[in-house]
């Protein structure tokens, strides 16, 4: 084949030739979800829930973090932090020092047209390439579900906020997996995990899941279950999803059914929560 018909293949590839099926109007369609509560949030400057952020500071934080993903799917090199989550906190509060705007209306266009531009780029970009993210190294369909994660934990507390319905749907959230396995043993607190040999088995209600392996505090995780783990862990999704985003707690999630824990070691499922520190 000519290199002129390799160019017209590579120019006709379009985002479901390399994301996920969903993926692309899940970023998309959870994009638009919180510009519309942007756009009607009465004040930019009220506080949100469990977090030292207001609204519009929360809001100007999607926008950067939207900007940052479409540029490094498109290609181009964005250092914020070393990938651990004290630098990329610390990276954050930065960038957001040095942006000003506030204002609701344009940082729900920002956020829209950043979605957007990340899906547009994977359809124009080599679907192998490894790009560095700010959680490490990743292909365009991790980074795309690395967007989502993002967009659907900051996205949960503007409608916290506002006091109108989360956009966190089951079906989003199993496509934030591929994130999650990618980035949890980046997140591993060595401080909580020193020592620890377990092996855990979550499954989410309705389908999908992972293993967790660890040995001597370093954490292994697979798309598989391991083999006779010592505890686990059957999670209705969107509580899975609020828990490894520090929005909710475990033990209140056991408490309300949300969570079941079973295995030769089931009491360790509130303690696996604690091994992950989220950026």
């Amino acid at each position: 084949m000519s290199a002129t018909a390799d160019q017209g293949r590579e120019t006709q590839r379009t985002h479901t030739d390399v994301l996920p099926a969903g993926l692309a109007d899940a970023v998309r369609a959870t994009a638009e979800e919180i510009a519309e509560l942007l756009r009607g949030a009465p004040d930019m400057g009220a506080s949100v829930p469990g977090s030292e952020w207001t609204l519009g500071e929360v809001a100007a934080h999607l926008a950067q973090a939207n900007e940052l993903m479409a540029q490094v799917a498109a290609g181009l090199s964005r250092r914020h932090g070393d990938g651990t989550p004290q630098s990329i906190a610390a990276a954050n509060e930065q960038a957001l020092a040095a942006f000003g705007e506030r204002a609701a209306h344009p940082l729900a266009a920002m956020i829209e047209t950043q979605a957007d531009a990340y899906v547009d780029a994977v359809a124009r970009r080599p679907v192998g390439e490894t790009l560095m993210t700010p959680m490490g190294p990743m292909d365009r369909a991790v980074l795309g579900s690395y967007l989502l994660t993002h967009m659907l934990g900051h996205g949960y507390d503007i409608a916290r906020a506002l006091r109108r319905p989360h956009g966190v749907t089951p079906a989003r959230v199993t496509l934030t997996l591929p994130f999650m396995i990618e980035a949890m043993p980046r997140v591993t607190d060595a401080a909580a995990t020193t020592g620890l040999n377990a092996r855990y088995a979550v499954r989410l209600w309705g389908g999908g899941g992972f293993g967790v392996t660890f040995t001597d505090g370093a954490a292994t995780v697979s798309q598989d279950h391991p083999d006779r783990p010592d505890c686990t862990l059957s999670i209705e999704p969107v509580t899975f999803l609020l828990m490894a985003l520090g929005r909710c707690s475990p033990v209140g999630a056991m408490a309300r059914g949300r969570v079941f824990a079973w295995g030769r070691k089931p009491w360790t499922g509130p303690r696996f929560p604690q091994y992950f520190k989220a950026p």
